[in-house]
């Protein structure tokens, strides 16, 4: 008589290899960074949205990797991204590997808590490991919203802010090389925007307190 496996025995089988294909050491978060961007809503004021990224290893590859968690405990809060929808980029000759998101927002739009948050790194044999972070960003924004005008080739700008730059978009919304900003107000024709830039929006940035704030984008006119 021959040995045959039914359809869920050899499902078994295949899950049993696959983890035992995984490397049984746990994953690394050797590095991780906080930035917080206030956005400006309907009513002008300012909302807030919180970049989160880590660096990210694991001995089988980061294609091991399968879910990173970020808590807050002090206020039940939890953030899941899965590697189907985290952001992931590569920095440096050795391809550094980041993971994180640029969208963590609370309900409601209300603002982040400040204090200690907890991310936890899980791969695909289930192993994880967690570290610590401190978004200890003061609770009211160091300056006033920024502001950029612009009208009859001119554009004006109105900023505490340390550092600026302008997000350039083509007629179709796709991002364009940023340029960075040093004169308040002139022609926007001295800008020397890329080639094909039809709108902008000012990106103002406090590097010393990873913070910063973005506008709304304009139309060239």
């Amino acid at each position: 008589m021959k040995n045959s496996l039914s359809i869920p025995h050899i499902t078994l089988i295949a899950s049993v290899l696959l983890l035992a294909a995984c490397s049984e050491t746990d994953p690394r978060i050797p590095f991780g960074a906080m930035h917080l961007r206030y956005y400006q809503n309907s009513s002008g004021l300012p909302e807030e949205r919180l970049s989160f990224f880590i660096i990210a290893e694991d001995d089988d590859g980061v294609e091991n990797l399968s879910e990173l968690y970020l808590y807050h405990d002090r206020e039940s809060l939890r953030w899941l991204f899965t590697s189907g929808d985290w952001v992931r980029f590569s920095e440096g000759e050795e391809e550094t590997v980041w993971i994180g998101s640029h969208a963590i927002v609370m309900p409601d739009n209300e603002p982040l808590p400040r204090g200690q948050y907890r991310a936890v790194l899980v791969n695909r044999a289930g192993k994880k490991s967690e570290r610590n972070f401190t978004l200890d960003i003061p609770a009211e924004p160091r300056f006033a919203f920024p502001s950029l005008s612009i009208s009859q080739g001119r554009y004006t700008i109105e900023s505490a802010y340390p550092e600026h730059f302008l997000l350039c978009y083509d007629e179709s919304g796709n991002a364009l090389p940023s340029i960075t900003v040093t004169n308040f107000e002139d022609t926007v024709s001295n800008l020397k925007l890329p080639s094909g830039t039809r709108s902008v929006a000012l990106w103002a940035e406090d590097a010393e307190y990873q913070t910063s704030a973005i506008t709304e984008t304009l139309l060239l006119r």
